[in-house]
């Protein structure tokens, strides 16, 4: 469940252009400002509607010729209850945006075409999502594909003869194909583990595609996965990061976990695969690696193959390591072996001689290069920030950047020295109008005399003679790092907004603090994670200017799960909970998830080996095994379509609370996933939210 939180913290997915018939006429050219220009706030104070009218940064891509950056721009209508994404390019060097497109239908999955005269993307104007070409400034846009169903994403292939898609297809029988006299029953049978995943019942797999394109349209496409019941990219989070080109456009290398049912739910064993195009056969590339291994990204040259990888079977948050392959000797070499971080985003320089990646240390995100032939890593980027993305661009890099007190923003980085000069200005106009939180950061003793940081965020206009309600912050994941992520929900400037002081410990179990701090979670919930976050709110519950008989603890995921074990674990030193889609009773958890790896990694195995110890103390550490010491008022949130912690879990908490007298409120969407995704259902999120802070702790 780690990935849950690093989804929320990664907002932006890198488009790179080579993947990672109607017609209309031509638009004209719109230039910024964009977004909301004529917003003004009614006070300098974020709101849930502010919030959400911010211009949301999504994926971007580099031109041919490294002199323009294309990028996708959300912006959401709460009255419509939708968002809708439109591109724009900007100049690598600075200057203005330009907005290239203007329609109600939106704009996806942005690439440039290799020749660089055309902008390929992804709209769903006729209908079903299909592939869209035009020109740079926006012109003579055409359809050039007309797939069933729609594709999901898509790259072209180096000499622009063919281009990779994924779509889904469908491969499981449904109780109409069996019994086509019951066209309209329900009914469900499954013989299998693996039936719903995350959010949806598996009736299809996400296939790539290779079809030959002759410049106008596409032909003859081939499905390199026919007939198999596997899916690429892996669901939920994978895209077309994890399917690329070979240079000479011979092959497409993709990342799959080639299993179903239980095999699947109980393994986290994927592999790179190198589907040839003349003979169609496949190779793996990665045979006998046994963990994840994805988001392959071959070097220009040809010679070699770089991507992230994680060791062992069954850990979905091992160590993310930077392996390179040397393509024709098939030669591997992890160069992280001594570099005691996770490597994500990887992308090659031009001369193919270094690798540059994202790596998270002491709670930041960073941008760090691998020089192979010194087998060297070495820091680009300083600061309180947190980048999610790095595309070489000539003689500067090319990146995308947020922290707790400003949303995603696009960046030109000088790598001689790192210095960093703001491109995009997306929510200059509202941020003009806001006052924000001080962001401070803290080291904190744990109960076992370590170092916690702790990020400790202040209220706009804070005045150190007054006395504010404070939050403890509960982190998901479990193994999810409180860097300086931007969330449009569990926003740290908007809790700061309603004159709350937030603490948010990075306790054990969060990477960037070395593998042991990282690790020691797995086995041990209810533990030493737990009583750091104790040691957090302890110490700045100390500082004259927090209300220490007004504490709160709020968390989601993993972080809900530390809320109700709190809830019978406080010793009275909170006076309001609230816990979103977190896991209370951790036996029927254990068979209701469907990621079934993770509950036999982090919980140690079944609940019924009377003769695993480790798991015998994960589940005698269930929150609802405290629920008679529950004396404290608690709001709980979950969603219907949660299948990773599934809505039941949520009820129990709440019916046992209600139960005892305690002060509850449940707040349920039964049209919304692990996360809570809709414009007004976020709303409504945010406004509960602190109606029930402020009902309880002022």
């Amino acid at each position: 469940m780690n990935r849950i939180f690093v989804a929320i913290s990664m907002l932006v997915f890198v488009g790179f252009q080579s993947c990672n018939t109607t017609t209309e006429k031509p638009e004209k050219q719109l230039s910024a400002p964009i977004g909301p220009k004529d917003l003004i706030l009614k006070s300098d104070l974020m709101t849930p509607e502010v919030l959400w009218s911010m211009g949301r940064i999504g994926e971007i891509a580099l031109s041919p010729d490294e002199k323009s950056v294309l990028f996708g721009l959300t912006y959401y209508d709460l009255e419509q209850n939708k968002g809708n994404s439109e591109l724009y390019t900007i100049p690598t060097d600075g200057g203005a945006i330009v907005r290239i497109t203007n329609t109600t239908f939106g704009e996806y999955n942005p690439r440039w075409r290799p020749d660089g005269k055309r902008i390929g993307f992804m709209s769903a104007e006729s209908g079903s999502m299909q592939l869209w070409e035009m020109n740079p400034d926006g012109s003579n846009r055409v359809k050039i594909s007309e797939v069933e169903g729609g594709l999901n994403g898509f790259c072209y292939a180096p000499d622009q003869t063919k281009i990779a898609f994924i779509a889904d297809v469908k491969t499981n029988q449904t109780v109409a194909d069996i019994y086509p006299d019951l066209p309209k029953s329900s009914g469900r049978v499954m013989n299998d583990l693996m039936y719903r995943h995350w959010d949806h019942w598996v009736d299809s797999y996400s296939h790539v595609f290779v079809a030959d394109y002759n410049g106008e349209t596409l032909l003859n496409s081939k499905d390199v996965l026919a007939n198999e019941p596997y899916e690429t990219p892996l669901a939920p989070f994978g895209g077309m990061e994890q399917i690329t080109w070979t240079p000479d456009s011979k092959g497409v290398v993709y990342t799959c976990r080639k299993k179903t049912g239980k095999d699947y739910s109980f393994s986290t064993n994927s592999d790179i695969y190198l589907y040839e195009i003349a003979s169609g056969k496949t190779k793996n590339l990665t045979e006998g690696m046994m963990g994840y291994d994805v988001a392959p990204v071959i070097s220009p040259d040809g010679r070699f193959m770089a991507w992230e990888s994680m060791e062992r079977e069954g850990f979905e948050a091992d160590k993310v390591r930077l392996m390179v392959m040397e393509l024709k000797s098939r030669m591997r070499t992890n160069y992280t072996l001594k570099f005691d971080q996770d490597a994500h985003g990887l992308a090659w320089s031009d001369d193919s001689k270094s690798v540059y990646f994202i790596s998270n240390w002491h709670a930041l995100d960073q941008i760090y290069k691998l020089e192979m032939a010194s087998n060297s890593i070495r820091k680009i980027t300083d600061g309180i920030h947190d980048y999610t993305s790095v595309i070489p661009a000539g003689d500067r890099l090319i990146g995308t950047k947020m922290s707790m007190s400003m949303p995603t923003e696009l960046f030109a980085i000088n790598e001689s020295d790192g210095n960093q000069t703001q491109l995009t200005y997306v929510n200059k106009q509202i941020f003009d109008q806001l006052a924000l939180g001080k962001v401070e950061e803290r080291w904190i003793e744990t109960t076992d005399h370590k170092q916690m940081l702790t990020w400790v965020i202040y209220p706009p206009h804070f005045d150190a003679t007054k006395k504010y309600p404070t939050l403890l912050y509960c982190q998901g994941g479990p193994q999810s790092t409180v860097s300086q992520f931007w969330s449009y929900r569990w926003n740290f400037q908007m809790m700061a907004a309603n004159d709350y002081i937030i603490v948010a410990p990075n306790r054990r179990g969060l990477p960037g603090f070395g593998r042991e701090w990282n690790e020691q979670i797995s086995g041990d919930y209810g533990g030493q994670n737990m009583k750091d976050y104790l040691s957090a709110i302890d110490a700045v519950a100390k500082e004259p200017y927090v209300n220490s008989d007004k504490l709160g603890a709020v968390g989601a995921s993993y972080g809900g799960f530390s809320v109700y074990w709190l809830a019978g674990n406080h010793n009275k030193r909170f006076k309001a909970f609230i816990a979103h889609d977190g896991m209370f009773n951790l036996e029927s958890q254990y068979l209701e998830t469907e990621e079934m790896w993770f509950a036999d990694w982090d919980l140690g195995g079944p609940f019924w080996d009377k003769n695993n110890k480790i798991a015998q103390n994960s589940y005698a550490n269930s929150p609802h095994k405290f629920v008679n010491k529950w004396d404290t008022p608690i709001m709980v949130v979950h969603s219907e379509l949660d299948y990773r912690i599934v809505a039941s879990q949520g009820m129990q908490a709440f019916n046992a609370a209600v139960i005892k007298g305690i002060p509850a409120e449940y707040l349920y969407f039964p049209d919304e996933n692990h996360w809570v995704l809709k414009p007004q259902n976020g709303v409504l999120w945010q406004r509960r939210f602190y109606n029930w802070l402020d009902k309880w702790l002022k």
